[in-house]
């Protein structure tokens, strides 16, 4: 087997795609931006049309792809494996102009602070050049030396001449116990940077669901704080779930903007700690209790893989639709899926 010629038409450029690699890994390993998400076929952001030639498709979830549309079709082209010379095409966005082009860009860690006794703040300054610009909900690979690049989320609006990541310790992993047993003020990073599609849709007058689970508070705060400095007045919930009352933060923070913009309403919700201050149980299950009707509204979900398809579950059960999920999967390697350029 050999490698094959994929025709990516929006882009106007054509790439050879190796045996066992997706089409989006090697159009993002090419500089393409091309739309995605979660890159494991959970979300649905790389929905592209197969113009020409025949993809086999990795495993998916049903909401991402329906059978209906891959009747009519379309493909993900985080888990399409081209079996011939192919042409695709993603599909189009109402918000297409929030995306910049991905750039590599040197940064100096400036600040570091501990959020929880698992979660820590980054900031990172660029070294020069001008505020940077990237879309709300947006994330960098990010590398420090002597640690493999990993993905997080920016926390803070764009239009600063800094990048801020909370960075959750994971058991065994490289880069994040790097982040919080060596990094100090000072030392140097590289970014890749902006990547992602599960950002704030602008063009979106109806109202506004947001679920985090974790260090995934880090996209939802950007995302909130962007719509509420342009003056959205639709409804936003934010739905924030952890598992006991040490893993909160940032409370007074969204308790704070919920006071001066009336259309914001925050909920923390503990799954496994019993507390008379906070809602508990899973937080999807909150979701559900709260709103039964999810048609016309905008949903931003970020965490680990198991609370992305509950939300799925449970807002596609109240009317959302798919093409109104904007999911954002916050994967450790070991739960990364295989092949790992499958996603």
């Amino acid at each position: 087997m050999t490698a094959k010629l994929v025709d990516i038409r929006p882009a106007r450029t054509s790439l050879e795609v190796q045996v066992g690699q997706t089409i989006l890994d090697a159009a993002l390993t090419a500089g393409i931006p091309y739309p995605h998400g979660c890159k494991s076929g959970r979300c649905g952001s790389c929905k592209s049309r197969l113009v020409e030639g025949e993809v086999e498709q990795l495993q998916h979830s049903r909401f991402a792809l329906t059978d209906e549309e891959k009747a009519d079709g379309l493909i993900l082209a985080c888990r399409a494996l081209p079996i011939t010379s192919t042409a695709v095409a993603w599909l189009g966005s109402d918000d297409n102009d929030a995306v910049q082009p991905p750039r590599r860009l040197k940064g100096i860690v400036t600040n570091l602070d501990d959020l929880t006794h698992d979660i820590k703040f980054v900031r990172i300054t660029m070294e020069d050049g001008p505020p940077l610009r990237f879309a709300a909900g947006q994330y960098a690979q990010v590398s420090f030396d002597g640690a493999p690049a990993r993905s997080y989320s920016m926390a803070n609006r764009d239009g600063d001449d800094g990048l801020e990541f909370h960075i959750r310790r994971v058991p065994g992993g490289v880069t994040s116990q790097h982040v919080h047993s060596r990094l100090k003020s000072g030392d140097k990073a590289t970014l890749e940077f902006p990547l992602g599609s599960s950002y704030l849709r602008q063009h979106h007058s109806g109202p506004i669901l947001c679920i985090a689970g974790g260090s995934g508070l880090a996209p939802i705060k950007a995302i909130v704080e962007t719509a509420l400095a342009h003056g959205v007045k639709q409804p936003i919930h934010v739905y924030f779930g952890v598992r006991g009352e040490r893993d909160l933060y940032l409370v007074e923070h969204f308790q704070a903007l919920a006071k001066r913009h009336p259309n914001l309403t925050f909920v923390p919700v503990l799954s496994e700690a019993l507390s008379g201050q906070y809602r508990t149980g899973l937080v999807t299950q909150a979701v559900g209790k709260d709103l039964p009707d999810l048609d016309g509204w905008k949903a931003y979900v970020a965490g680990p893989p198991p609370m992305v398809d509950a939300a799925m579950d449970a807002t596609f059960a109240r009317g959302l639709r798919k093409d109104d999920m904007h999911a954002d999967v916050f994967f450790t390697p070991e739960e990364r899926p295989v092949p790992v350029t499958g996603g």
